[in-house]
């Protein structure tokens, strides 16, 4: 029998303010650190997206978020040679409760609001495309790149 790929699924976070998106800028994880990336995780066992996705606003940045206020508004298929492919969902949220905070300093050194077509550098690189898709209203896109 063929092996088959197991997929990771992952959730982004764009919180919307008018024409701004909230990034933060990683640290302290040995994961693209020195980048900004928007707030982010993988979807645990048993856990919907939606449900990852309103865990990662609480753990991240002390929001409240209804996950009925989020909207798919990206997918992108990932897939770096020699790893298990992802599937990261980017949902758009332009409401919830709360004020944004920087909840885990240890792996985050900072949030800023960056307008959509302004974004800052370095920047993780799929996640930028992701939001460049995003602005032009592209639905669904593959990475390859590393």
């Amino acid at each position: 029998m063929a092996h088959r790929a197991q997929t990771i699924l992952a959730v982004h976070l764009i919180l919307r303010r008018g024409d701004d998106v909230l990034l933060g800028l990683r640290c302290g994880t040995g994961w693209s650190d020195g980048q900004w990336h928007l707030p982010a995780g993988h979807v645990e066992p048993g856990e919907s997206p939606l449900d990852a996705l309103a865990r990662e606003a609480k753990e991240e940045l002390g929001l409240a978020l209804d996950p009925a206020a989020a909207t798919l508004v990206h997918t992108m298929h990932q897939h770096l040679a020699g790893e298990d492919p992802y599937l990261h969902l980017f949902f758009a949220v332009h409401r919830w409760h709360g004020t944004p905070v920087n909840a885990e300093p240890h792996k985050c050194a900072d949030l800023h609001w960056f307008g959509l077509r302004k974004l800052p550098t370095p920047m993780v690189p799929y996640a930028a495309a992701a939001l460049a898709h995003h602005r032009d209203g592209i639905g669904y896109s593959e990475w390859a790149a590393g």
